[in-house]
This record gives C-alpha cells, sequence and structure tokens, in this order.
C-alpha cells in the first residue's frame, strides 16, 4: 500500500494507525530490539535520564497513593518505577526485548516480564492494574490508539496512567536518523488528545516538557539534565514559554524552538 505521506508529516494522521496486521507484524519485527541494539542492552552503560521530568510532571501528584499492581509499558529494566517503587507491591513489564527480561526485582519489588503480542491486545484481565506507565514507548508502536482503548480496559476504575511521548515527527522517517530506531516518530498533541478522549481516559493533568533547545544542548554537552530537579522545573517554564509553538515536522529553526514531549496524567 502506497502512504500518501503529506498528511502524516503534516501531524494531520498519525503514521501506523492505521496499519493492517500484515503491516503491523512488519514493524513489530523492525523495533523488536531497536532500542536495547542503540546501547540500551548493556546494563552495565545503562543509564535512565528522566527520573526528575517524571517526578516532577508525574509522580508528585501520587504521593499518597500506594499501587497493587503496576504495568510498565516497554520499561526496558524498569528504572522508571524507581521513584515510587515503594508504593508498588508488585510489577508487570510489557517489553518485546530479549535483551531486559532478567529483573525479579526492582528495588524490593516483585517484577515479571511479559512479551507483547503484535496484535496490541494485552493479555490480562479488564480491570487488572492500578498504575500504568508509558514512557517514550507509544511513539515505538503503530497501531496507538487500539493500544491505549487496551490500557483503558487492564486499568481498574480510579486507576492512574502516566504517559510521556515526543509530539513532533522526529524528523523525517523515511531516512535513517541518528540515534533513532527506523520506524519511531512521535505523536502530534492534536492526535493525542483526540486518541486519548476516544479511549475514555480522563486527562488529570496534562503538561509539555523537553524544551527541544535545552535538550539538544545537553546531549551534546553530555548531561543528562532531567535527572536534576532544577532543569526540569526550567524546562516546564521554558515549555509554558513556547506552548504556542507546537508544529510536528519541524524543519525550520523556529519550529524547534519549542516543547518536543507531552505528559499526561490519566485516570479511569
Amino acid at each position: 500500500m502506497k502512504i500518501k505521506i503529506d498528511d502524516y508529516l503534516a501531524g494531520k494522521k498519525l503514521l501506523g494507525d492505521d496499519f493492517n496486521q500484515k503491516q503491523i507484524n512488519e514493524w513489530y519485527a523492525e523495533e523488536e530490539e531497536a532500542y536495547a541494539d542503540l546501547g540500551a542492552s548493556d546494563r552495565n552503560s545503562y543509564i535512565y535520564t528522566y527520573h526528575e521530568l517524571n517526578k516532577f510532571n508525574g509522580f508528585r501528584f501520587l504521593k499518597n497513593q500506594h499501587f497493587t499492581r503496576a504495568l510498565g509499558m516497554g520499561s526496558a529494566y524498569g528504572d522508571e518505577f524507581i521513584p515510587i517503587v515503594d508504593q508498588i507491591k508488585h510489577i508487570t513489564i510489557l517489553d518485546p526485548s530479549n535483551a531486559f527480561s532478567k529483573n525479579e526485582k526492582i528495588s524490593e519489588t516483585p517484577c515479571v516480564y511479559v512479551k507483547p503480542q503484535r496484535s496490541g491486545t494485552l493479555d490480562f484481565d479488564s480491570n487488572h492494574f492500578d498504575l500504568i506507565t508509558s514512557f517514550g514507548v507509544l511513539h515505538h508502536i503503530p497501531n496507538v490508539s487500539y493500544i491505549l482503548s487496551e490500557c483503558y480496559r487492564v486499568l481498574k476504575p480510579g486507576g492512574v496512567m502516566l504517559v510521556r511521548e515526543p509530539i513532533t515527527s522526529m524528523g523525517d522517517w523515511r531516512f535513517p536518523r541518528v540515534g533513532l530506531t527506523k520506524r519511531e516518530r512521535g505523536i502530534a498533541v492534536g492526535i493525542f488528545d483526540k486518541v486519548i478522549a476516544e479511549a475514555k481516559f480522563k486527562v488529570v493533568r496534562k503538561s509539555l516538557c523537553e524544551f527541544s533547545p535545552l535538550t539538544n544542548i545537553s546531549a551534546k554537552m553530555g548531561i543528562t539534565i532531567f535527572n536534576y530537579a532544577f532543569f526540569s522545573r526550567f524546562d516546564a517554564i521554558l515549555c509554558r514559554l513556547f506552548s504556542w509553538n507546537l508544529k510536528y515536522h519541524r524543519k525550520s529553526f523556529i519550529d524547534k524552538v519549542a516543547p518536543g514531549s507531552v505528559f499526561y496524567l490519566l485516570s479511569k
């Protein structure tokens, strides 16, 4: 099937969300180990770089809550749970890679790994989890709308889902991009809002984050700024100031002076 690319690059449609199962299978085959192959498979050198960003935009609002069962979507080694691991009794990580399924515990919390189905169906009972996290994962997945509807299904009433995703095209995915997998692409914020509403989630809080110039400078300097509270707060200020500038496919310098991601705190 030949894809008319203009609507996708304009952020009017989400590439992959309307794929058939054969196309979805091809996508998954190429993404299965792609993140691990970028270097994340080396546990000794792996550093999780978003602790303070996640705390500022999401976890700080869950301070007084405790969770029986948490699901981490594509959570690799599960490091993203460390700031709130003492509030969780059991963690399940859904990840396609063979590189990460080694942890039996995160801190002292039991953890099990489950492989995802390529259809996107989650192999869990309805109303099973009271916390779901998806940090930088959905943009690697083709059928985002279906995955989010499944997350809603397996989340308990009153449960919480935290989502952080890029809202830019991340360049032109038709060509190789340094440091990115072949298939990943961001999700335009307008499409994201619509998909979340159609999945029936309630948006408790929505914030823009990862101000692009700031992340680019920090990457060149080799500083993991989002593991620092100051930079995460400074990032939030910059993103609010430039919240008007949310073009999806960013080509010019001005286009790129903008928030790069969105963070949702959702409930069922």
